[in-house]
C-alpha cells in the first residue's frame, strides 16, 4: 500500500487486562504498525474498569493506564495511546496519554476508526473520524438481537460505516445466521508471528485450554429455538472425555462454582485457576500455550449450530506456538483446512479420533499447526487484506 494510513484502534485491554483481550488488541496494532501505518490505540468510554489489585471495578484509572503503557511499549508502539473515562455527562475523569483536545483531533485527522470488538459506544467526538469500521470478534448475538429488533443494538451499529466479522461463514449455504441487509466483510484474528514462536514440546502431557465455562444471562431466542451462549452446556456433552482415552487434559477456565469444578475433577478433567496467569501477559500466559501438548476446546452453541465460521484469537495462537488444535466446529471448517494440525470435530468420536491422530505422529502435526498459523493468521497479512476489503489499494 503506497498511502501511509493514520488508524485509530478502539478498545478495552485496560478495561479488562487480562491476557486474551489484550493479546486481541496487540496483533492488530502490531500488524497495522508492520505495514507502515502510523497506528494508535485508544480507550475513550464511560465504563468503569476491573482493577485486579484491588479484585473491583472502579473509576480508578491507575492500573488500566499502567497496563495499556506497558503493553504499548513491548510492540514499539510507546507514545501512541491514548486513555479518556468520562462520566454521564461526559467530562472526563482521567485523560491520559493524550490531551482532551489532542485525542478529539485524532479522531477527525484519522483515516480509520476501527471500533475492535465494538467495546466502545461512539459518541460525538468519534463521530468526527472519516471511515468508522465496526469489528465483530464475537459473531451471532448481535444479528439474533437485531432480527428481534433490539433497539440498543441498531443504534450502536448506526455509527458505523462498514462492518468487518469474524463470522467468516457469513451467508454459506449452511450458516443460518440472519444477516438482514448488513454487508459484512470477513476478517479473521490476526497473530504476530515475532511473539508467537514455534514451542516444540513432545514431553508435555496436557492438552490444555484458557477461557470461561458459565456465563449466564447472554441466551437468545430466535425461530422458536434457544441460542446458548455459555459454553458450559457444551462441556457437559464431552464431560467423560477423559474416562474414554488415555490422554491428560488440563482446564484454565473461570469457574465459579466449587460444584462445577468438583464435577468436572470427577470426570477426569484437571482444572487450575487461568486468573493469575491471564494478568501476566507477556510471560505467564503465552508461557501456558506454549508449555501445553495441544489444545482442545469447545465453542459457544450459537455459533456452532448456526455455523457462523468463528474462530478464536487463543486457538489461533495455540496453532501459532506449534501446538495442534481440537475444537469444536462453527463451520470455520470451511475456510481453514482441518485434519492436520487443526481438527474441527462435532462428535465424542471425531475427539477421539483427533487425539489418537495428534498422538501418533505429534512432531507432523506440530509442524502443520505452525504453518496454518503462518499461512491463515500472519498479522501483517490479515490486516493488509482487511484495508484492502475496505477500500485502500
Amino acid at each position: 500500500m503506497s498511502k501511509k494510513l493514520r488508524l485509530v484502534i478502539l478498545g478495552m485491554m485496560g478495561r479488562c487486562p487480562f491476557g486474551g483481550q489484550t493479546w486481541l488488541y496487540l496483533n492488530w496494532l502490531s500488524g497495522l504498525k508492520k505495514l507502515g501505518h502510523d497506528v494508535w490505540y485508544v480507550e475513550d468510554d464511560s465504563v468503569w474498569l476491573y482493577n485486579p489489585a484491588t479484585w473491583s471495578v472502579t473509576d480508578d484509572c491507575s492500573y488500566a493506564i499502567k497496563h495499556i503503557s506497558n503493553s504499548l511499549d513491548r510492540i514499539g508502539l510507546e507514545d501512541k495511546w491514548a486513555f479518556r473515562l468520562i462520566d454521564k455527562m461526559n467530562v472526563p475523569l482521567s485523560c491520559q496519554g493524550l490531551s482532551n483536545s489532542e485525542l478529539n483531533d485524532l479522531y477527525r485527522d484519522c483515516d480509520v476508526l476501527l471500533n475492535i470488538v465494538g467495546a466502545t459506544q461512539l459518541r460525538e467526538e468519534h463521530l468526527q473520524a472519516p471511515l468508522r469500521v465496526y469489528i465483530e470478534t464475537d459473531p451471532v448475538s448481535a444479528q439474533l438481537r437485531l432480527a428481534q429488533g433490539n433497539a440498543q443494538i441498531r443504534d450502536i451499529f448506526s455509527g458505523h460505516h462498514k462492518f468487518a466479522t469474524y463470522g467468516e461463514n457469513y451467508g454459506s449455504p449452511d450458516c443460518s445466521v440472519p444477516l438482514g441487509e448488513i454487508e459484512y466483510i470477513k476478517t479473521r484474528q490476526p497473530i504476530d508471528l515475532d511473539f508467537w514462536s514455534m514451542a516444540y514440546t513432545p514431553e508435555a502431557q496436557f492438552f490444555t485450554t484458557i477461557g470461561n465455562y458459565k456465563q449466564v444471562g447472554s441466551d437468545l431466542e430466535y425461530g422458536g429455538e434457544i441460542y446458548r451462549w455459555s459454553k458450559h452446556y457444551e462441556w457437559e456433552k464431552f464431560i467423560d472425555l477423559p474416562k474414554r482415552i488415555s490422554q491428560k487434559f488440563e482446564l484454565a477456565l473461570k469457574i465459579d462454582g466449587l460444584e462445577d469444578i468438583y464435577s468436572l475433577e470427577n470426570f477426569g478433567w484437571r482444572v487450575v485457576s487461568p486468573y493469575r496467569m491471564s494478568l501476566d501477559v507477556f510471560g505467564a500466559y503465552p508461557e501456558y500455550i506454549r508449555q501445553s501438548r495441544a489444545e482442545f476446546t469447545v465453542a459457544k452453541d450459537q455459533n456452532i449450530r448456526l455455523r457462523s465460521g468463528w474462530f478464536s484469537e487463543r486457538d489461533a495462537c495455540y496453532l501459532a506456538s506449534g501446538k495442534p488444535v481440537v475444537a469444536q466446529d462453527t463451520g470455520f471448517s470451511n475456510i481453514i483446512p482441518t485434519g492436520e494440525g487443526l481438527f474441527a470435530f462435532s462428535t465424542m468420536d471425531e475427539v477421539l479420533a483427533a487425539i489418537d491422530a495428534i498422538n501418533s505422529d505429534y512432531q507432523r502435526h506440530c509442524k502443520t499447526a505452525k504453518a496454518i498459523a503462518e499461512e491463515y493468521f500472519e498479522a501483517s497479512s490479515v490486516a493488509a487484506q482487511l484495508l484492502k476489503n475496505l477500500g485502500f489499494d
